[in-house]
């Protein structure tokens, strides 16, 4: 019995995930998808990330009808039951008998033959003892499907009731949101079935309610972005100047938007990795952006820029509804781990700021480690720096976020992702 496109397609993007820390978010946009109908990938995406968000749930239910520890269990394997359990227990609409039959057949196809009666004596059990997707009462991260020392975190610092938000933010699909550089676009858009909703943090941005965005004009040529709102008031942030820098600068949303805003200013957007810095120059279409391959630590660069933006690597925390991988990744002990890097980055980035220029320092995590704590340990050797203070800078009011002067944590929200933006002034000579 062939295995379905859609089921097909989902395991090895699993697959992808475990053994090559890929995102699922970026193999579900690839080419590998192309030959697929649209029902086909939208199956795909919503048994990838299913599985993805709901992972030590799913794991949960497996262990406890397989009577054996999972980690004894191929990857293959596991992947294929979570696959099954996943449909079992969300997706009422796909028939019972047809989730794990073809999780079976994926068992096989994996070449894993011997372990397809066990595959099958688990899935049966499942579907025998049905479920309603309801969580047992339980903890915060077991509900939800988190691990306990994140949401403990969260509780902590945040509240129980704010972590709970967090939560379950992270275990929906999430809106789509998009950048309008020209207001005249958005009547274009409507007319082509695209229904839109005003953005929550800035005038230019819109949330997607209905439509396939990508399926319009002004998308395909590059005239609307897709772009999550917070990515956006980072880049609306950094201001206009001269010359910019963006020293992190893949994969290109952050640097479209400064480029938009910017249209005769000379853009320098570095990027560490190859590959890369060359998808960051196929997305990236201003003519006044130069891309070039190269260490945040050690820029080529003479300095002399006037704004500066550094949006460094981070445990992308806040992003986890559409980064669900990350959680069943990360470790506290990570969190140093970036600290440490971050703030070697700030640092020299901040020396290509020339005196009275401006610099943005952001994350997409919710980490103090990452935040507060990184700007605080340079400010404290740098006299020359101050915060920036952000109040009248925002288009429109964020309800949750100062965390000290120049320095907004905002957490993840109805329509956006959760980030962390900073903002430091040099002063003049």
């Amino acid at each position: 019995m062939p295995v379905s496109p859609a089921r097909a397609a989902a395991f090895d993007i699993l697959m992808r995930v475990d053994q090559q820390d890929a995102y699922a978010s970026e193999l579900l946009h690839s080419d590998r998808l192309d030959k697929l109908a649209l029902p086909d990938r939208a199956l795909t995406t919503e048994l990838a990330m299913g599985v993805l968000r709901w992972r030590s749930r799913l794991d949960d239910e497996i262990a406890s009808a397989a009577a054996r520890l999972l980690n004894k269990l191929d990857i293959e394997v596991l992947n294929a039951l979570r696959l099954g359990a996943y449909q079992l227990q969300f997706l009422n609409r796909v028939p019972a008998r047809a989730a794990i039959n073809e999780s079976v057949e994926l068992v096989k196809r994996a070449k894993k033959r011997s372990a397809a009666p066990f595959a099958n004596a688990v899935l049966r059990k499942l579907a025998s003892a049905g479920s309603s997707g309801e969580a047992p009462e339980s903890s915060l991260a077991k509900k939800f499907a988190h691990p306990e020392w994140l949401v403990e975190r969260w509780v902590a610092q945040f509240g129980e009731e704010r972590a709970q938000g967090i939560c379950e933010f992270d275990q929906r699909i999430p809106h789509t949101a998009i950048r309008l550089d020209n207001s005249e676009i958005e009547g274009e858009l409507r007319s082509e079935g695209i229904e839109l909703a005003p953005g929550a943090l800035l005038a230019n941005a819109r949330i997607v309610t209905g439509g396939d965005i990508t399926g319009t004009r002004a998308f395909r040529e590059g005239r609307v972005f897709i772009q999550d709102e917070g990515s956006q008031l980072v880049a609306a942030l950094v201001g206009t100047g001269s010359r910019l820098l963006d020293c992190c600068a893949a994969p290109g949303g952050k640097t479209a938007a400064l480029a938009a805003r910017n249209p005769t200013a000379e853009i320098i957007a570095a990027e560490l990795h190859a590959h890369r810095a060359e998808l960051l120059r196929r997305r990236v279409h201003a003519t006044n952006v130069q891309v070039i391959n190269a260490d945040a630590l050690k820029l080529p660069l003479q300095g002399g820029f006037d704004r500066v933006l550094a949006d460094v690597p981070c445990s992308g925390t806040g992003t986890l509804a559409h980064n669900p991988e990350i959680k069943w990744r990360l470790r506290p002990e990570a969190l140093n781990e970036l600290h440490a890097k971050q703030a070697a980055i700030l640092r020299a980035a901040l020396q290509q700021l020339t005196p009275g220029g401006r610099a943005v320092y952001s994350t997409c995590s919710l980490e103090r480690e990452e935040n507060e704590d990184v700007t605080a340990r340079f400010l404290a050797t740098h006299p020359e720096f101050a915060p920036l203070p952000l109040d009248g800078r925002l288009e429109k009011p964020v309800a949750a976020g100062v965390t000290g002067p120049g320095s907004w944590r905002i957490l993840t929200g109805a329509d956006h992702d959760g980030f962390s933006v900073q903002v430091l002034a040099k002063a003049r000579i």
